[in-house]
Protein backbone atom coordinates (compact mmCIF):
# COMPACT_ATOMS: atom_id res chain seq x y z
CA UNK A 1 0.00 0.00 0.00
CA UNK A 2 1.61 3.36 -1.56
CA UNK A 3 0.69 6.52 0.91
CA UNK A 4 0.33 9.60 -1.25
CA UNK A 5 -0.43 11.37 1.48
CA UNK A 6 2.37 13.97 2.87
CA UNK A 7 1.05 13.43 6.14
CA UNK A 8 -1.43 11.42 7.93
CA UNK A 9 -1.94 10.68 11.36
CA UNK A 10 -3.18 6.74 11.77
CA UNK A 11 -4.61 5.10 13.99
CA UNK A 12 -4.54 0.84 14.38
CA UNK A 13 -6.98 -1.36 16.09
CA UNK A 14 -8.69 -4.09 16.72
CA UNK A 15 -12.34 -4.38 16.80
CA UNK A 16 -12.20 -6.67 19.90
CA UNK A 17 -9.88 -4.54 21.71
CA UNK A 18 -11.47 -2.15 24.75
CA UNK A 19 -8.88 0.60 24.53
CA UNK A 20 -9.42 0.97 21.14
CA UNK A 21 -13.64 1.59 21.83
CA UNK A 22 -12.58 4.19 24.60
CA UNK A 23 -10.19 5.33 22.03
CA UNK A 24 -12.93 5.91 19.55
CA UNK A 25 -14.79 9.01 20.12
CA UNK A 26 -11.63 10.27 20.79
CA UNK A 27 -10.03 9.90 17.43
CA UNK A 28 -13.14 10.73 15.64
CA UNK A 29 -13.19 14.58 17.35
CA UNK A 30 -9.43 14.50 16.74
CA UNK A 31 -10.36 14.46 12.97
CA UNK A 32 -13.09 16.58 12.86
CA UNK A 33 -10.87 19.56 14.64
CA UNK A 34 -7.80 18.80 12.40
CA UNK A 35 -9.94 19.32 9.35
CA UNK A 36 -12.08 22.69 11.09
CA UNK A 37 -8.60 24.20 11.77
CA UNK A 38 -7.02 23.38 8.04
CA UNK A 39 -4.70 21.18 8.97
CA UNK A 40 -2.38 19.24 6.53
CA UNK A 41 -2.71 16.13 8.51
CA UNK A 42 -5.16 13.71 7.42
CA UNK A 43 -6.41 11.56 10.16
CA UNK A 44 -7.75 7.78 9.70
CA UNK A 45 -7.68 4.54 11.20
CA UNK A 46 -7.16 0.76 10.05
CA UNK A 47 -8.41 -2.77 11.20
CA UNK A 48 -4.62 -4.24 11.90
CA UNK A 49 -6.50 -7.39 12.28
CA UNK A 50 -8.11 -7.00 8.58
CA UNK A 51 -4.84 -5.49 7.17
CA UNK A 52 -2.27 -7.29 9.54
CA UNK A 53 0.71 -7.44 6.40
CA UNK A 54 0.49 -3.04 6.29
CA UNK A 55 0.24 -3.09 10.26
CA UNK A 56 3.48 -5.65 10.69
CA UNK A 57 5.32 -3.45 7.97
CA UNK A 58 4.45 -0.56 10.03
CA UNK A 59 5.56 -2.58 13.38
CA UNK A 60 2.53 -2.79 15.30
CA UNK A 61 2.51 -4.48 18.35
CA UNK A 62 0.01 -3.36 20.20
CA UNK A 63 -3.72 -1.57 20.15
CA UNK A 64 -4.75 0.86 19.60
CA UNK A 65 -0.90 2.56 18.18
CA UNK A 66 -1.12 5.96 17.33
CA UNK A 67 1.30 6.93 14.33
CA UNK A 68 2.10 10.18 11.92
CA UNK A 69 3.58 8.99 8.51
CA UNK A 70 5.56 11.60 7.42
CA UNK A 71 6.87 10.80 4.29
CA UNK A 72 9.03 7.85 4.35
CA UNK A 73 9.46 8.63 8.26
CA UNK A 74 7.12 7.14 11.18
CA UNK A 75 6.61 8.79 14.20
CA UNK A 76 5.07 6.88 16.93
CA UNK A 77 2.70 8.44 19.64
CA UNK A 78 3.16 7.83 23.39
CA UNK A 79 1.35 10.33 25.08
CA UNK A 80 -1.99 10.59 26.42
CA UNK A 81 -5.03 9.46 25.01
CA UNK A 82 -6.59 12.92 24.88
CA UNK A 83 -8.05 14.94 21.98
CA UNK A 84 -5.24 17.89 22.85
CA UNK A 85 -2.34 16.02 23.28
CA UNK A 86 -3.02 14.20 20.47
CA UNK A 87 -3.32 17.22 17.58
CA UNK A 88 -0.52 18.51 19.70
CA UNK A 89 2.01 15.86 18.73
CA UNK A 90 0.40 15.69 14.98
CA UNK A 91 0.68 19.34 14.55
CA UNK A 92 4.23 19.11 16.21
CA UNK A 93 5.85 16.40 14.12
CA UNK A 94 4.10 17.34 10.77
CA UNK A 95 5.73 20.90 11.15
CA UNK A 96 9.37 22.19 10.62
CA UNK A 97 11.79 19.62 12.59
CA UNK A 98 13.51 22.99 13.88
CA UNK A 99 11.27 26.22 14.11
CA UNK A 100 13.36 30.09 13.63
CA UNK A 101 12.71 32.56 16.10
CA UNK A 102 12.69 35.51 13.98
CA UNK A 103 11.67 38.11 16.59
CA UNK A 104 11.35 38.40 19.74
CA UNK A 105 7.85 38.94 20.25
CA UNK A 106 7.79 35.60 18.69
CA UNK A 107 9.85 34.15 20.74
CA UNK A 108 7.27 35.34 23.53
CA UNK A 109 4.27 34.23 21.84
CA UNK A 110 6.44 30.68 22.10
CA UNK A 111 7.25 31.02 25.91
CA UNK A 112 3.26 31.83 26.36
CA UNK A 113 1.91 28.61 24.68
CA UNK A 114 4.87 25.87 25.31
CA UNK A 115 5.04 25.13 28.59
CA UNK A 116 9.05 23.18 27.68
CA UNK A 117 11.37 24.06 24.55
CA UNK A 118 14.33 24.33 23.58
CA UNK A 119 16.68 27.37 21.39
CA UNK A 120 19.58 26.97 19.86
CA UNK A 121 21.26 29.45 19.57
CA UNK A 122 24.31 30.82 17.37
CA UNK A 123 25.57 29.96 13.76
CA UNK A 124 26.20 26.99 11.85
CA UNK A 125 28.94 24.66 14.33
CA UNK A 126 29.20 21.31 15.08
CA UNK A 127 26.54 21.21 18.31
CA UNK A 128 23.99 23.07 15.54
CA UNK A 129 24.56 19.62 13.90
CA UNK A 130 24.15 17.91 16.97
CA UNK A 131 21.42 19.50 18.01
CA UNK A 132 19.31 18.47 14.69
CA UNK A 133 20.78 15.36 14.70
CA UNK A 134 18.91 14.87 18.51
CA UNK A 135 15.72 16.81 17.58
CA UNK A 136 15.22 14.44 14.47
CA UNK A 137 14.78 11.90 17.88
CA UNK A 138 12.84 13.75 20.02
CA UNK A 139 10.45 15.72 18.47
CA UNK A 140 7.41 13.63 18.88
CA UNK A 141 8.03 14.85 22.66
CA UNK A 142 9.25 18.33 22.47
CA UNK A 143 9.52 21.58 20.31
CA UNK A 144 13.03 22.66 18.91
CA UNK A 145 13.32 26.30 17.67
CA UNK A 146 16.46 28.11 17.10
CA UNK A 147 17.40 31.86 17.01
CA UNK A 148 20.09 34.87 16.96
CA UNK A 149 21.27 36.19 20.55
CA UNK A 150 19.79 39.78 19.50
CA UNK A 151 16.05 37.81 19.10
CA UNK A 152 16.35 36.72 22.18
CA UNK A 153 15.06 38.71 26.05
CA UNK A 154 17.91 40.73 26.81
CA UNK A 155 17.80 38.87 30.47
CA UNK A 156 18.96 35.91 29.00
CA UNK A 157 22.90 36.03 29.52
CA UNK A 158 24.92 33.31 27.62
CA UNK A 159 28.72 32.00 28.45
CA UNK A 160 29.25 30.92 24.95
CA UNK A 161 28.08 30.79 21.25
CA UNK A 162 27.01 28.60 20.45
CA UNK A 163 24.17 27.12 22.89
CA UNK A 164 21.07 25.14 23.48
CA UNK A 165 19.01 26.78 26.08
CA UNK A 166 15.69 25.17 27.29
CA UNK A 167 13.01 27.51 28.89
CA UNK A 168 10.63 25.64 31.60
CA UNK A 169 9.42 26.16 34.98
CA UNK A 170 9.38 30.27 34.39
CA UNK A 171 13.19 30.31 34.11
CA UNK A 172 15.77 29.08 31.45
CA UNK A 173 19.44 26.35 31.83
CA UNK A 174 21.87 26.28 29.78
CA UNK A 175 23.55 23.12 28.46
CA UNK A 176 27.12 22.87 29.43
CA UNK A 177 28.18 19.88 27.94
CA UNK A 178 31.22 19.20 30.58
CA UNK A 179 28.83 18.81 33.93
CA UNK A 180 25.69 17.26 31.83
CA UNK A 181 27.21 14.90 29.45
CA UNK A 182 25.90 14.19 25.92
CA UNK A 183 23.85 16.80 24.15
CA UNK A 184 20.74 14.20 23.42
CA UNK A 185 20.86 12.25 27.58
CA UNK A 186 20.53 16.57 28.23
CA UNK A 187 17.43 17.00 26.64
CA UNK A 188 15.72 14.11 27.24
CA UNK A 189 16.08 14.81 30.83
CA UNK A 190 14.79 18.60 31.05
CA UNK A 191 11.93 17.80 28.49
CA UNK A 192 10.14 17.25 31.70
CA UNK A 193 8.67 20.39 34.04
CA UNK A 194 10.74 20.29 37.37
CA UNK A 195 6.94 19.50 39.09
CA UNK A 196 4.77 16.95 37.43
CA UNK A 197 1.21 15.66 37.87
CA UNK A 198 3.11 12.34 37.82
CA UNK A 199 0.46 8.87 36.32
CA UNK A 200 1.88 5.48 35.09
CA UNK A 201 2.27 6.96 31.57
CA UNK A 202 4.74 9.76 32.96
CA UNK A 203 6.17 7.29 35.34
CA UNK A 204 6.73 5.20 31.89
CA UNK A 205 8.31 8.13 30.21
CA UNK A 206 10.54 9.28 33.36
CA UNK A 207 12.07 5.52 33.15
CA UNK A 208 14.27 7.11 30.24
CA UNK A 209 15.72 9.46 32.10
CA UNK A 210 17.76 7.95 34.76
CA UNK A 211 16.30 10.02 37.19
CA UNK A 212 14.89 8.84 40.75
CA UNK A 213 10.99 10.21 40.98
CA UNK A 214 9.85 11.62 44.35
CA UNK A 215 6.60 11.35 44.40
CA UNK A 216 4.08 12.95 47.05
CA UNK A 217 1.37 10.45 47.26
CA UNK A 218 -2.07 11.86 48.09
CA UNK A 219 -6.37 12.44 47.32
CA UNK A 220 -6.44 15.67 45.15
CA UNK A 221 -10.32 15.91 46.34
CA UNK A 222 -8.99 15.82 50.12
CA UNK A 223 -7.95 19.35 51.21
CA UNK A 224 -6.66 18.60 54.59
CA UNK A 225 -3.49 20.04 55.77
CA UNK A 226 -1.06 16.93 55.69
CA UNK A 227 -2.07 15.95 52.17
CA UNK A 228 -1.50 19.66 51.09
CA UNK A 229 1.43 20.20 53.22
CA UNK A 230 3.33 17.06 51.52
CA UNK A 231 2.30 18.45 48.26
CA UNK A 232 3.85 22.06 49.08
CA UNK A 233 6.97 20.10 50.32
CA UNK A 234 8.01 18.47 47.42
CA UNK A 235 7.14 21.62 45.42
CA UNK A 236 9.82 23.59 47.40
CA UNK A 237 12.14 21.03 47.23
CA UNK A 238 11.96 21.13 42.80
CA UNK A 239 11.85 24.95 42.85
CA UNK A 240 14.39 26.04 45.73
CA UNK A 241 16.72 22.94 45.10
CA UNK A 242 17.10 22.08 41.60
CA UNK A 243 20.58 23.22 41.13
CA UNK A 244 21.42 20.61 43.69
CA UNK A 245 19.11 17.75 42.69
CA UNK A 246 17.94 18.15 39.34
CA UNK A 247 20.34 16.07 37.76
CA UNK A 248 19.16 12.90 39.62
CA UNK A 249 15.61 13.58 40.99
CA UNK A 250 12.65 14.44 39.24
CA UNK A 251 9.34 15.70 41.80
CA UNK A 252 6.01 15.69 41.55
CA UNK A 253 2.63 14.39 43.24
CA UNK A 254 0.14 11.49 42.22
CA UNK A 255 -3.55 11.29 42.92
CA UNK A 256 -4.41 8.49 44.82
CA UNK A 257 -2.59 5.24 46.16
CA UNK A 258 -4.13 2.26 43.38
CA UNK A 259 -1.72 2.63 40.89
CA UNK A 260 1.60 3.05 43.07
CA UNK A 261 0.34 0.15 44.98
CA UNK A 262 -0.11 -2.10 42.33
CA UNK A 263 3.23 -0.97 40.99
CA UNK A 264 5.18 -1.36 44.55
CA UNK A 265 2.97 -4.60 45.25
CA UNK A 266 2.57 -2.69 48.72
CA UNK A 267 0.10 -1.15 50.55
CA UNK A 268 0.66 2.58 51.24
CA UNK A 269 -1.23 4.88 53.08
CA UNK A 270 -1.62 7.76 51.70
CA UNK A 271 -0.95 11.00 52.23
CA UNK A 272 3.10 9.73 52.17
CA UNK A 273 6.39 10.83 50.51
CA UNK A 274 8.16 7.52 48.25
CA UNK A 275 10.90 7.61 46.01
CA UNK A 276 10.44 5.45 42.57
CA UNK A 277 14.00 4.12 41.22
CA UNK A 278 12.45 3.11 37.88
CA UNK A 279 15.46 1.72 36.24
CA UNK A 280 15.68 -1.42 38.48
CA UNK A 281 12.05 -1.31 40.58
CA UNK A 282 13.06 -0.10 43.80
CA UNK A 283 11.80 2.58 46.12
CA UNK A 284 12.06 4.52 49.00
CA UNK A 285 10.67 5.35 51.89
CA UNK A 286 11.30 8.01 54.66
CA UNK A 287 11.78 6.32 58.16
CA UNK A 288 10.28 9.19 59.78
CA UNK A 289 7.35 11.22 59.28
CA UNK A 290 8.07 14.62 56.46
CA UNK A 291 7.33 17.62 58.31
CA UNK A 292 9.15 20.21 56.64
CA UNK A 293 11.20 21.04 53.56
CA UNK A 294 14.71 20.29 55.63
CA UNK A 295 13.49 16.56 56.44
CA UNK A 296 12.75 16.09 52.63
CA UNK A 297 16.19 17.26 51.38
CA UNK A 298 17.86 14.81 54.63
CA UNK A 299 15.52 11.91 53.11
CA UNK A 300 16.91 12.52 49.75
CA UNK A 301 20.81 13.27 50.57
CA UNK A 302 20.26 10.00 52.19
CA UNK A 303 19.63 8.32 49.32
CA UNK A 304 22.41 9.67 47.08
CA UNK A 305 24.51 8.60 50.02
CA UNK A 306 23.28 5.14 50.45
CA UNK A 307 22.40 5.04 53.36
CA UNK A 308 18.73 5.01 53.35
CA UNK A 309 17.11 1.25 52.86
CA UNK A 310 16.11 0.52 49.48
CA UNK A 311 13.41 -2.03 49.25
CA UNK A 312 11.62 -4.00 45.70
CA UNK A 313 13.93 -4.49 42.87
CA UNK A 314 13.90 -6.57 39.85
CA UNK A 315 15.89 -9.71 41.60
CA UNK A 316 14.47 -13.29 41.34
CA UNK A 317 12.20 -13.48 44.18
CA UNK A 318 11.06 -10.01 43.38
CA UNK A 319 9.82 -11.38 39.91
CA UNK A 320 8.03 -14.31 41.44
CA UNK A 321 6.40 -12.10 43.98
CA UNK A 322 5.21 -10.52 41.18
CA UNK A 323 3.35 -12.96 38.93
CA UNK A 324 2.26 -14.27 42.43
CA UNK A 325 0.68 -10.96 42.91
CA UNK A 326 -0.74 -10.21 39.18
CA UNK A 327 -2.65 -13.29 39.22
CA UNK A 328 -4.32 -12.94 42.52
CA UNK A 329 -5.24 -9.31 40.92
CA UNK A 330 -6.63 -10.61 38.25
CA UNK A 331 -8.55 -13.12 40.20
CA UNK A 332 -10.42 -10.37 42.81
CA UNK A 333 -10.57 -8.19 39.53
CA UNK A 334 -12.65 -10.40 37.93
CA UNK A 335 -14.70 -11.26 40.73
CA UNK A 336 -15.36 -7.50 41.40
CA UNK A 337 -16.64 -6.52 38.32
CA UNK A 338 -18.59 -9.99 37.12
CA UNK A 339 -19.26 -12.47 39.54
CA UNK A 340 -21.02 -15.12 37.44
CA UNK A 341 -17.79 -14.77 35.08
CA UNK A 342 -15.64 -15.67 37.77
CA UNK A 343 -17.10 -18.36 39.31
CA UNK A 344 -17.35 -20.00 35.80
CA UNK A 345 -14.10 -19.31 34.78
CA UNK A 346 -12.44 -20.13 37.86
CA UNK A 347 -14.93 -22.57 39.34
CA UNK A 348 -15.49 -25.09 36.55
CA UNK A 349 -11.77 -25.83 36.24
CA UNK A 350 -11.73 -26.15 39.45
CA UNK A 351 -14.58 -28.68 40.11
CA UNK A 352 -13.04 -30.66 36.97
CA UNK A 353 -10.10 -31.44 38.63
CA UNK A 354 -11.58 -32.66 42.12
CA UNK A 355 -13.76 -35.10 40.06
CA UNK A 356 -10.39 -36.32 38.00
CA UNK A 357 -8.91 -36.11 41.44
CA UNK A 358 -11.68 -37.85 43.41
CA UNK A 359 -12.16 -40.56 40.65
CA UNK A 360 -8.14 -41.32 40.62
CA UNK A 361 -8.40 -41.87 44.77
CA UNK A 362 -11.21 -43.88 44.51
CA UNK A 363 -9.99 -46.03 41.94
CA UNK A 364 -7.19 -46.50 44.14
CA UNK A 365 -9.10 -47.76 47.27
CA UNK A 366 -11.27 -50.16 45.11
CA UNK A 367 -8.01 -51.50 43.95
CA UNK A 368 -6.46 -52.33 47.32
CA UNK A 369 -9.88 -53.72 48.61
CA UNK A 370 -10.09 -56.40 45.81
CA UNK A 371 -6.56 -57.18 46.55
CA UNK A 372 -7.23 -57.77 49.70
CA UNK A 373 -9.86 -60.06 49.39
CA UNK A 374 -7.80 -61.64 46.74
CA UNK A 375 -5.18 -62.22 49.58
CA UNK A 376 -7.33 -63.27 51.93
CA UNK A 377 -9.12 -65.81 50.02
CA UNK A 378 -5.59 -67.54 49.09
CA UNK A 379 -4.30 -67.64 52.28
CA UNK A 380 -8.21 -69.23 53.30
CA UNK A 381 -6.90 -72.08 50.49
CA UNK A 382 -3.76 -72.26 52.07
CA UNK A 383 -5.36 -73.23 55.46
CA UNK A 384 -7.93 -75.78 53.42
CA UNK A 385 -4.78 -77.69 51.73
CA UNK A 386 -2.76 -77.69 55.02
CA UNK A 387 -5.96 -78.97 57.11
CA UNK A 388 -6.16 -81.61 54.48
CA UNK A 389 -3.12 -82.86 54.80
CA UNK A 390 -3.34 -83.83 58.11
CA UNK A 391 -5.87 -85.73 57.53
CA UNK A 392 -4.05 -87.80 55.27
CA UNK A 393 -1.51 -88.23 57.37
CA UNK A 394 -3.73 -89.39 60.21
CA UNK A 395 -5.07 -91.51 57.77
CA UNK A 396 -1.66 -93.30 56.51
CA UNK A 397 -0.84 -93.49 60.86
CA UNK A 398 -3.59 -95.54 61.23
CA UNK A 399 -2.86 -97.90 58.53
CA UNK A 400 0.44 -98.33 59.69
CA UNK A 401 -0.69 -99.11 63.53
CA UNK A 402 -3.24 -101.60 61.89
CA UNK A 403 -0.36 -103.40 59.90
CA UNK A 404 1.70 -103.49 62.54
CA UNK A 405 -1.45 -105.20 64.52
CA UNK A 406 -1.66 -107.50 61.96
CA UNK A 407 2.21 -108.73 62.23
CA UNK A 408 1.99 -109.03 65.92
CA UNK A 409 -0.97 -111.51 65.52
CA UNK A 410 1.08 -113.81 62.79
CA UNK A 411 3.95 -113.76 65.52
CA UNK A 412 1.60 -115.02 68.24
CA UNK A 413 0.23 -117.42 66.04
CA UNK A 414 3.82 -118.83 65.00
CA UNK A 415 4.74 -118.88 68.78
CA UNK A 416 1.65 -120.95 69.49
CA UNK A 417 2.19 -123.61 66.88
CA UNK A 418 6.16 -123.64 68.24
CA UNK A 419 4.46 -124.81 71.61
CA UNK A 420 2.37 -127.62 70.41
Amino acid sequence: MELILDFLSMCFYAPWCGHCKKLEPVWNEVGIEMKNMGSPVRVGKMDATSFSSIASEFGVRGYPTIKLLKGDLAYNYRGPRTKDDIIEFANRVAGPLIRPLPSQHMFEHVRKRHRVFFVYVGGESPLKEKYIEVASELIVYTYFFSASEDMLPEYLTLPELPAVVVFKDGTYFVYDEYEDGDLSSWINRERFQGYLTVDGFTLYELGDTGKLVAIAVIDDKNSSVEHTRLKSIIQEVARDYRDHFHRDFQFGHMDGNDYINSLLMDDLTIPTIVVLNTSNQQYFLPDRHIENTEDMVQFINNILDGTAEAQGGDGVLQRIKRIVYDAKSTVVSVFKSSPLLGCFLFGLPLGVISIMCYGICTADTDGGVDEHEAVKKENSDRELTDDGSEEEKEEEKNGKYAELSDGELKQKDLLEKKKD
